[in-house]
């Protein structure tokens, strides 16, 4: 994380706001996404394979791919700002590695600025295959903002 960013909170708290957030996404507990790890500057999200990600050939659709990217680079940044407010994104730019059609995929997004009225973020994307390996799909760049809490 940047020495630029200002964590509010410890990594249990962190979990916990995050957590609460995330149970209210609806389209990721659609998609069936799991929140793996969280802490300051640092959020990891599973997305399994189903017939609800994919694309007509069978592989993890892009437009799955993009969410997960922009929900773990999300919450990486929800992470860092102050109580009270929640994170938006304002734009992302996703790079496609490859694609795969089993196992899941993990998304790892991590804060590389925070700042009051913007916050960077990077995200990693990797599939998981079913014996274990692990191979980079995508890359993403991020910028959020932070809003008001209205819940």
């Amino acid at each position: 994380m940047s020495p630029h960013s200002h964590p509010t909170s410890s990594p249990a708290d962190c979990h916990a706001r995050v957590e609460a957030s995330f149970l209210r996404q609806g389209l990721m507990q659609h998609l069936g996404a799991r929140l793996l790890r969280v802490e300051p500057g640092l959020c990891e999200i599973a997305l399994p394979y189903s017939e609800r990600v994919t694309q007509q050939q069978g592989g993890f659709h892009g437009g799955a791919m993009g969410a997960l990217a922009d929900i773990v680079g999300g919450y990486a940044g929800l992470t860092v700002a102050e109580d009270g407010l929640e994170v938006t994104t304002v734009e992302y730019k996703i790079n496609f590695l490859s694609s795969f059609s089993d196992g899941e995929l993990h998304g790892l997004g991590r804060v590389l600025r925070a700042g009051r009225r913007i916050i960077v973020t990077s995200a990693e994307l990797f599939h998981v295959a079913p014996d274990g390996r692990r191979s980079p799909c995508a890359v993403m760049q991020q910028t959020l903002a932070p809003v008001p809490k209205h819940y």
